[in-house]
């Protein structure tokens, strides 16, 4: 139950029925309740009462506080006494949505407040319902000192912090020394969804808003610290071992703000801290936390403020990852779209194919884990379906956890090149509760022996995968000069064509599109039968100059499915490329032999039954003779046989007449061969059905708005089966 019911139920607060206005009935006071600061207000005044144990009576709200010649308005005074004569607490409320400069402004104001009024008091609170700032209050020598809460009603001892494993409260045991109190510990709080975005938005918003840190950077620095945040709630630290170990119920929590013996040393302590969390952190991942922490020690006190009472692996999985995606969505579309596989495309891919929790899935350019989450939440709304009972009954619990935590844990993999997003889907995974141990930050395109060197994770095999979901990026182009794999890959060599008569050989290319090579390289990784779901720009279907390609998919996959993609797909992400899913599955090595064979085989049989060979020589022979004889020529001017003939504008324009002429013979030659190819080889290799299928409409239009309608839904079920009767009766 909330505050605000709890305090309707006590008969604390009144809410009228439009919910525009509150009365406080104690003090008889209506305020506008549709303000962001009442709202913060009223829940401030509940905490000191339900939370903290403070007599109604002791309390005041809106408090005249007179600062020299002015006078303004204190929003909660506590007093000592039921007089309301020794002020003992001040508490100083701004909107959820403050920004940090009017935060610290607001401090300041409290302070102000705090010295302008009696001795006796002790405690500054300042809170904008997601962030909280407590002070102890020397009013004569006027200095302020941060404390970890403020004290419960009876307390005149503060504890260093206030977060602990498992809570504690002193004040009902037998410990304290009576009449004396004790602080009470709290365990972190779970917070919804819409909070949590907000509090990772303003966190955000804190560290760049100042200047000394871009956007990136700040999102980049917010994920470490994020990642410090997860860490210390699962695990204390071994200082003996330097390594995490479970955390004991009343061990305090690191990530939070201790009370030091001044404001320096409390700063100074906490970055210590956080930064030993880190060292440790590094460790575990050390291919992604390649940089420490660079934010300074006040940039990390800011962020601690705002993240240090929630509890981020209890928070309900659903709401947790959504606010996640909502805030990093929010992000990156301005910054990093182009890294983002729109969830409709997503959701469709994962859906329609039968991944279940013995697959090993892998995404070779996995950018912020979209993929990897949709397989994870396939699998455990499998296992959600068989223990439908698990949240109540420990045994289905238990089932229910081994069914899709060891998928999460040990058949989830990701490789994404850039650092920065890596860690990213590192922390988007942890935040839908793991399935982040095999995300690496790798060029996706180096061969298996080489990642699994640099990453020091052997899991990352060739002839191992059984499903690859992959959106790679469009456009790039890796060079041999900077590439050295390049010739490596059969798809970044020039192949002869089985038309060339010059023995020209294997040539490599100067350079190849990524998409490309990522086809080939997904081949590499998957298993024989394993499939692949790729998103390519339809030039790869549709090029005349891309024949080479879809031949090698040809001998390499079976083509499943081809869904066409409207042009708006990826226009919200600043792309607008045409694009397409294709849906393969691996043949066996023998399958793809076979094929290779046979059409070698089928090419020799045209070209000798066709005399390619030699009409190709009689064509060249031809072609010689005349230029030799200037045949033709002398026709058309009746000028002999003249070497100085040879230099004229006229006879070097009629060369080049006779050479277009005998390579369009050729060329016509070479169309009938491959004509004839191609209808032969339709009808020798195994026949088999495609599913096609064009999306015009898949929910949502150019500027990202909704549509209502998506495609994809209807394609995905039909495909679903189609899918389904192929593993039923197809052997690859």
């Amino acid at each position: 139950m909330s505050l605000i019911q709890q305090g309707i139920e006590k008969g604390l607060i009144f809410i009228s029925e439009d919910e525009k206005q509150i009365t406080y009935v104690h003090q008889k006071k209506k305020r506008n309740y549709t303000t962001p600061e009442e709202k913060v207000q009223a829940e401030t005044f509940l905490k000191l009462i339900l939370v903290y144990g403070y007599p109604v009576e002791r309390i005041e709200q809106y408090v005249t506080v007179t600062m020299g010649a002015s006078t303004k308005e204190a929003d909660i005074i506590v007093y000592n006494d039921d007089a309301l004569s020794e002020p003992h607490i001040i508490a100083e409320c701004k909107k959820q949505d403050v920004s940090e400069l009017e935060f610290e402004q607001a401090i300041e104001q409290g302070f102000a407040y705090c010295f302008a009024t009696a001795k006796t008091i002790k405690y500054l609170w300042v809170t904008s319902g997601i962030k909280d700032r407590y002070f102890e209050v020397d009013k004569e020598r006027k200095i302020k000192k941060d404390a970890p809460d403020i004290p419960r009603y009876g307390v005149k001892k503060l504890a260093k912090y206030k977060y602990v494993k498992g809570g504690f409260d002193y004040s009902t045991t037998e410990e304290r020394e009576p009449g004396y109190g004790e602080q009470k510990y709290f365990e972190l709080e779970k917070v919804s969804e819409e909070e949590l975005t907000r509090r990772f938005k303003q966190a955000h918003q804190a560290l760049w808003a100042g200047g000394e840190l871009n956007p990136s950077e700040a999102f980049d620095e917010l994920d470490k610290l994020i990642f410090c945040k997860i860490w210390d709630e699962k695990y204390a630290i071994n200082k003996t071992k330097g390594q995490f170990e479970p955390r004991p119920d009343g061990e305090p929590y690191l990530f939070q703000i201790f009370s030091e013996a001044t404001e320096e040393k409390t700063t100074n302590e906490l970055y210590r801290r956080i930064k030993s969390i880190y060292a440790v952190g590094q460790k575990k991942d050390p291919e992604v936390f390649k940089d420490n922490i660079r934010l300074s020690a006040t940039k990390v006190k800011t962020v601690v403020g705002y993240l240090e009472g929630i509890n981020l692996n209890e928070t309900d999985l659903d709401s947790k990852g959504r606010a996640f995606e909502a805030f990093m969505g929010a992000y990156f579309r301005g910054d990093f779209g182009q890294f983002f596989t729109p969830r409709p495309i997503v959701k469709f891919i994962v859906e329609v194919l039968p991944i279940d929790n013995n697959s090993r899935v892998l995404d070779t350019s996995c950018g912020s884990g979209g993929f990897l989450l949709y397989a994870l939440d396939k699998v455990r709304a499998k296992a959600d379906k068989f223990w439908k009972d698990y949240k109540t009954n420990p045994k289905h619990y238990l089932e229910h956890y081994n069914y899709w935590h060891p998928f999460a844990e040990n058949n989830l993999f990701g490789i994404e090149i850039n650092e920065q997003i890596a860690r990213t889907a590192k922390m988007n995974m942890i935040i839908h509760d793991d399935g982040h141990t095999n995300v690496i930050s790798m060029d996706g395109l180096l061969l298996a022996d080489e990642i699994q060197k640099k990453s020091g994770n052997k899991e990352f095999k060739y002839n191992s995968f059984d499903f690859i979901i992959t959106n790679p990026p469009f456009g790039s182009s890796i060079k041999q000069t900077e590439r050295a794999y390049l010739h490596q890959y059969n798809l970044g060599n020039k192949d002869v064509s089985w038309l060339d008569t010059k023995n020209t050989g294997v040539k490599g290319r100067a350079n190849q599109s990524t998409e490309v090579l990522f086809i080939e390289q997904c081949r590499n990784f998957l298993k024989p039968g394993g499939y692949l779901a790729i998103v390519i720009p339809d030039g790869v279907l549709t090029n005349s100059s891309m024949q080479y390609v879809r031949d090698s998919i040809e001998e390499w996959y079976r083509i499943v499915a081809v869904v066409s993609m409207p042009q708006t797909a990826f226009a919200h992400t600043g792309a607008g490329v045409k694009s397409s899913v294709l849906f393969l599955r691996k043949w066996s090595e023998e399958k793809t032999d076979k094929y290779q064979n046979l059409k070698k085989g089928l090419q020799e049989e045209i070209k000798t039954e066709n005399d390619y060979l030699k009409i190709v020589e009689t064509l060249e022979k031809e072609k010689k003779q005349i230029l030799k004889e200037h045949a033709g020529f002398k026709n058309l001017t009746g000028e002999t046989e003249s070497k100085a003939i040879e230099k004229t504008d006229d006879f070097k324009e009629w060369k080049n007449e006779v050479s277009i002429l005998y390579s369009q013979k050729l060329n016509d030659l070479k169309e009938n061969l491959t004509d004839q190819y191609i209808s032969q080889k339709q009808k020798r290799i195994d026949d088999y059905q495609i599913f096609m299928a064009i999306a015009e409409d898949i929910g949502y239009d150019a500027t990202n708005k909704a549509t209502g309608n998506n495609e994809l839904q209807v394609i995905g079920k039909e495909l679903t089966r189609f899918i389904n009767q192929i593993e039923k009766v197809e052997r690859i």
